[in-house]
């Protein structure tokens, strides 16, 4: 490993793709008749089999969680914070997978990915996904790489509720869960939210209905305002408040409609990254999938029921300050495991960071995250 990595970083990682042939019953009726799934993996498989921990990422996420690509890579993965030699999913510890869901759009079968009935990008034909289509996609992954069951499954925001739905549509094949800065199902603020974003891109004169990779275009304006406005709700008013108040770009008033503040600029910039990075097309289908989440809602509304058969044991974080998924949507999970009988562990973290304090390096947060993982690396050991 280069001497420029980080002594905790598991290095150079290269991403691995597995295709699979059996076709895949969607919830929304449609079938996939195959499909790629992209991954990374961290640390090394037990003989046992038993050490294995399944990361789940959120709506803007991918397989890249840990690690970096290339010796001259600027950031490491997503969640490198937290994946790693002595970090609290310990790579010396536990053999960690990292997959792009699908409908992603770093590899795995998606939108921008070609239709083999066609020849074409799947586009706006990608079928609708949900968390249990993902859910058994990833099972299917365990299937191929030789994992009867994980140690954990692990996920902030839209992975947490993947996490949670796991213990649900395959109780069996799961010993622990960390359900991280989610919730049960989306409040109807946020799914208006959801729906702001989406109007944005849709709305944009380049998105050709879904079909821009023929046109040769990217719906820019609809993308960066869909990300600027996710953005927002990501962050606490305390976090913009301390990082750019009203502090003005140049001094003073323009008065225009140029950048002024420096929270306009932030903005905008974030907006503008994302566009390089993301697709449109994706962004509705992840929004969609975050809308549709509810496990209660085929037991009559009733979580606690939903979660009778999993067999799984919790831990649940939220943060303070996380607005768009508040400690009380997290205190839903934990009454409705109690009320089924099942082992949880809470915690709350005192954090300024807003919904992404799941990505931050909070000392708290660490160390509740490092002694419960602890835990589960004892009973594999």
């Amino acid at each position: 490993m280069p001497e420029s990595f980080p002594a905790d970083s598991v290095g150079l990682v290269t991403p691995q793709t597995l295709h699979f042939d059996q076709p895949l019953e969607l919830d929304s009726g449609r079938t996939l008749p195959a499909y790629d799934l992209v991954y990374e993996t961290y640390g090394e498989l037990n003989a046992a089999r038993s050490n294995a921990v399944l990361i789940c990422h959120a709506l803007s996420g991918d397989h890249h969680a840990a690690g970096y690509h290339a010796p001259d890579d600027r950031k490491p993965g997503w969640w490198d914070t937290y994946i790693g030699p002595g970090k609290p999913i310990d790579t010396l510890q536990f053999f960690v997978v990292s997959l792009n869901n699908l409908g992603g759009c770093k590899g795995s079968t998606g939108p921008n990915t070609v239709d083999p009935g066609t020849g074409r990008p799947y586009g706006p034909d990608f079928p609708f996904v949900t968390v249990s289509d993902w859910v058994l996609s990833q099972a299917r992954l365990a299937d191929a790489l030789g994992i009867e069951k994980w140690a954990a499954v692990i996920g902030g925001s839209l992975g947490g509720m993947q996490a949670l739905q796991w213990t649900i549509d395959q109780p069996e094949r799961i010993r622990h869960a960390l359900v991280i800065a989610a919730a049960p199902k989306l409040t109807t603020q946020n799914i208006a939210f959801n729906e702001v974003a989406r109007q944005a891109i849709l709305s944009d004169p380049d998105f050709h209905e879904g079909h821009y990779y023929e046109a040769g275009v990217v719906p820019r304006r609809g993308l960066m305002l869909a990300r600027m406005l996710g953005h927002i709700t990501y962050l606490s008013e305390d976090s913009m408040r301390a990082k750019f108040g009203r502090e003005l770009r140049e001094g003073r008033l323009n008065f225009n409609f140029d950048v002024e503040f420096q929270i306009e600029s932030y903005l905008r910039y974030q907006g503008r990254s994302f566009v390089d990075k993301f697709d449109a097309n994706t962004y509705l289908l992840m929004t969609k999938a975050l809308d549709y989440f509810d496990p209660a809602a085929a037991h009559d509304d009733d979580l606690a029921q939903a979660l009778a058969g999993a067999t799984a044991r919790f831990l649940v974080i939220s943060f303070t300050t996380d607005w768009r998924f508040s400690p009380a949507r997290s205190r839903e999970i934990v009454r409705a495991l109690i009320r089924a009988g099942k082992q949880v562990s809470y915690a709350e973290i005192e954090a300024e960071h807003g919904h992404d304090a799941f990505l931050a390096p909070i000392p708290h947060y660490r160390a509740v995250f490092s002694n419960y993982m602890h835990r589960v690396a004892e009973e594999v050991a």
